[in-house]
């Protein structure tokens, strides 16, 4: 579920946001949220949903009536499994804390918080309008509401940025509680502030220092790195964006979503994104809204492997057929000839890069290409 509004752009922020203005259109855009929903609702193919995550922009900017509006809709359309993940991102403006209880009692049992770093200078420098105070307030207010699950996103490699102080972040974060830590480097992507004015970013030593020293403190606090980016305490793994990376199926909801389909009674693997504009995406009957495109097969091994092999402990060898519908035979002189390299091993049945394809993880998908 796509919410594209924020209060303000950030500089190196490439997803499909926009700035709010005096007022988000949240009921005309609730209705097109459900309108899209009942549209694409047969892709569900009598599935219920294992997971639902609210990104944006800024989620967290729309009411928890209107929330639990959504939530009502998607449960009454195609429903909801006894253990479903309902994932809310949030940012720690102070306006917005306030909501965290109502969030909790609309069905949110899960929250991403938009941290990015304690560090007040950092945090001005990446254009944040909160700083560390509010940010730990934020935290705190989330578990007073009843969210013990929450996920802390926290950037390294930032401008100035020293070992000690990405060490700080990754140890606060561990401090609040949070069982769940998306640690990940600042990169400049294009059709950003930062690319048009790139801020001088620490050399490559310097990142590698703070890789290692971060990595040494979340493996001592108990964070088990489970993906590239993703660390997280036992049993408090995201159980959406492991569907992500095993390569099932996901609907995308909203402006500028994107989604994936299995048809395999049809041999075919359907990608659909939605227009990405607010105000296109409102103007536009539910039957128009979206784009879809079969994934070549040619591109299904390497798509499949892209995924699963981001994950720490591989992706089990048997979703291979089922989730692309060719035979593991197909594969299996890529297969080899990565073992004979020493960078990919198969392991009780999984695939799963060896310690060395894990930091070479580009040149291992490369061999499936």
């Amino acid at each position: 579920m796509h919410i594209p509004w924020c209060v303000r752009k950030c500089p190196y922020c490439d997803f499909n946001s926009h700035t709010a203005g005096s007022e988000i259109p949240e009921q005309a855009y609730i209705k097109a949220l459900i309108a899209d929903l009942q549209q694409d609702q047969k892709w569900a193919q009598g599935r219920k949903l294992t997971s639902i995550f609210f990104g944006g922009g800024t989620p967290s900017l729309f009411s928890a009536a209107g929330i639990g509006e959504i939530l009502n809709a998607a449960e009454r359309l195609i429903g909801f499994e006894a253990d479903i993940e309902i994932t809310l991102e949030a940012n720690p403006g102070t306006a917005e804390q306030g909501k965290f209880s109502g969030f909790y009692s609309a069905g949110v049992n899960r929250l991403s918080i938009g941290i990015q770093s304690f560090n007040d200078q950092h945090l001005l420098q990446l254009g944040r309008i909160h700083d560390g105070t509010q940010a730990l307030g934020a935290i705190e207010t989330a578990r007073r509401a009843g969210f013990d699950n929450f996920n802390i996103d926290l950037m390294h490699g930032l401008s100035g940025q020293t070992v000690e102080q990405a060490r700080r972040d990754l140890q606060q974060a561990s401090d609040s509680g949070a069982v769940h830590i998306s640690w990940y480097q600042l990169t400049i992507e294009p059709n950003t502030e930062f690319y048009s004015r790139p801020p001088k970013l620490p050399e490559e030593d310097a990142l590698v220092d703070i890789q290692q020293a971060g990595m040494e403190l979340l493996d001592n606090r108990g964070y088990a790195q489970y993906e590239v980016s993703a660390f997280a305490q036992k049993d408090c793994l995201s159980q959406h964006n492991m569907n992500y990376w095993q390569f099932g199926d996901y609907l995308g909801i909203g402006a500028g979503a994107h989604g994936k389909i299995s048809l395999m009674d049809k041999n075919s693997i359907l990608r659909s994104n939605k227009t990405r504009q607010p105000d296109n995406y409102l103007a536009r009957d539910p039957l128009t809204l979206a784009q879809q495109k079969p994934i070549a097969v040619d591109e299904l091994a390497v798509e499949f492997m892209m995924n699963g092999l981001r994950l720490r402990d591989g992706i089990r060898a048997d979703y291979f057929t089922p989730r692309t519908g060719l035979a593991t035979a197909r594969i299996a002189h890529q297969v080899a000839k990565l073992q004979s390299q020493g960078l990919l091993e198969v392991d009780d049945q999984r695939y799963k890069t060896t310690a060395l394809g894990y930091q070479f993880l580009n040149s291992v998908l490369q061999g499936f290409s």
